[in-house]
């Protein structure tokens, strides 16, 4: 049965929007690679941290596992690739371990990069025909997918490129935006939606949207700066268990961290790695790459506390945000009602929904346009290599 010309049109007005789109995601992705040394695609420091040819590959697969390869006369790029390039889909079969991304000296870089064009090619084929909406919904999922890999692509850079001796330049991308004056906000107490509403993308874990009652609070107009946190340090906060949880100290104890990720104190200065290479801490900066344990530690050192993510969501149109992903004290737990997909695509959110931590926000690495109040991201509490920071409240 033929859909009704409205729809139709609707159908093709989407498909035009999405085929724009794809081009400028799947080009941004191989921007951010542009400034790398080919010698730096292939390097795996830690287990959270991808080697750059790994996240070009796999934003590659997602589209040829899920759209493309569903036409029994589409012929995959290497019948491989679904082992070297899944990243967690159980149904989707077997795949490299996460810790052996960095040992793969094959496929080459160049052989990612015409898999990319392949496949690439294959989508242009596919959305110059007639396109049903379950497969534009597809699509639309690849590209926000690939987007949240733009953001992880340009962390593992930096810490690829941060952990070697040599303080690598990457770019002079913007990544240190001045610190704000900061003031307290009152928030009244009252009901207050959370969630997605209303048209357009979200991720499942946003949907099961309801009202959550919440009391009166104060919060922080800006985040937490360099300065305040180096005040944290000379006073002796990771020498003091009184301000940590227990996991926290034992991380601090077992690992010994006593800055923030990517601080070096050198010749008695405090010195940090960014993308520009190494530089002096200005103070004047928001503070970035800090665990939920660092957080939770400094807002106790300075008898407040941190946001709810419910408390977040309320507050969020008093606040000015996308800086860093600000720590919440919100366990990350699915909303009421919450239904996960079926098949590959409900693995997506709902089995991480243990031991992590919930951040709000986004930061300066999120890709243009892939934010919204509702968007939930979430890490595990010691985890730094993000663009992490603080927001304090006061304690009610």
């Amino acid at each position: 049965m033929n859909a009704p010309s409205s729809t139709r049109t609707e159908t093709l007005d989407r498909k035009n929007r999405l085929l724009v789109s794809y081009r400028e995601v799947r080009q941004r992705t191989v921007s951010l690679c542009q400034p790398l040394e080919i010698e730096d695609f292939v390097v795996q420091p830690c287990v959270d941290v991808s080697p750059p040819k790994w996240h070009l590959g796999h934003t590659t697969w997602f589209f040829e596992n899920f759209i493309l390869a569903k036409d029994d006369s589409y012929n995959l790029y290497n019948d491989q690739f679904n082992f070297v390039f899944n990243s967690y889909y159980e149904s989707e079969g077997a795949r490299v371990l996460r810790t052996d991304r960095g040992n793969l000296s094959r496929p080459t870089v160049a052989e990612v990069a015409a898999y990319r064009i392949y496949v690439n090619e294959g989508m242009e084929r596919l959305l110059a025909e007639e396109v049903s909406d379950e497969v534009l919904d597809l699509i639309e999922i690849g590209l926000q997918h690939e987007q949240q890999h733009q953001e992880l692509l340009l962390t593992d850079i930096k810490y690829i490129l941060g952990h070697n001796p040599l303080f690598p330049v990457y770019n002079d991308f913007h990544e240190h935006p001045d610190a704000q004056k900061a003031s307290w906000i009152a928030i009244e107490e009252g009901l207050y939606p959370i969630g997605f509403r209303g048209d357009g993308f979200c991720f499942d874990n946003e949907l099961g949207a309801h009202q959550v009652f919440i009391p009166a609070f104060e919060v922080s107009s800006a985040l937490v700066s360099n300065k305040e946190y180096l005040e944290f340090i000379k006073a002796g906060g990771y020498q003091k268990f009184e301000f940590w949880h227990a996991e926290g100290w034992d991380w601090v104890k077992k690992n010994n961290i006593s800055a923030p990720l990517y601080w070096h104190k050198i010749d008695g200065a405090w010195m940090n790695y960014t993308l520009d290479g190494l530089q002096p801490i200005n103070p004047k900066k928001s503070l970035s790459h800090i665990s939920f344990y660092e957080a939770a530690a400094f807002a106790e050192w300075k008898n407040a506390r941190l946001l709810t993510e419910f408390e977040w969501e309320a507050a969020h149109e008093h606040l000015n945000i996308g800086d860093r992903w600000e720590w919440t004290n919100s366990a990350y737990l699915p909303y009421p009602n919450y239904k996960k997909a079926e098949g590959a695509l409900g693995e997506y959110n709902g089995k991480f929904m243990v031991n992590q931590m919930v951040l709000r926000g986004g930061s300066v690495a999120s890709p243009p346009r892939h934010l919204r109040p509702s968007y939930r991201n979430f890490f595990h509490p010691h985890l730094q290599w993000q663009y992490t920071g603080i927001r304090l409240a006061k304690k009610h």
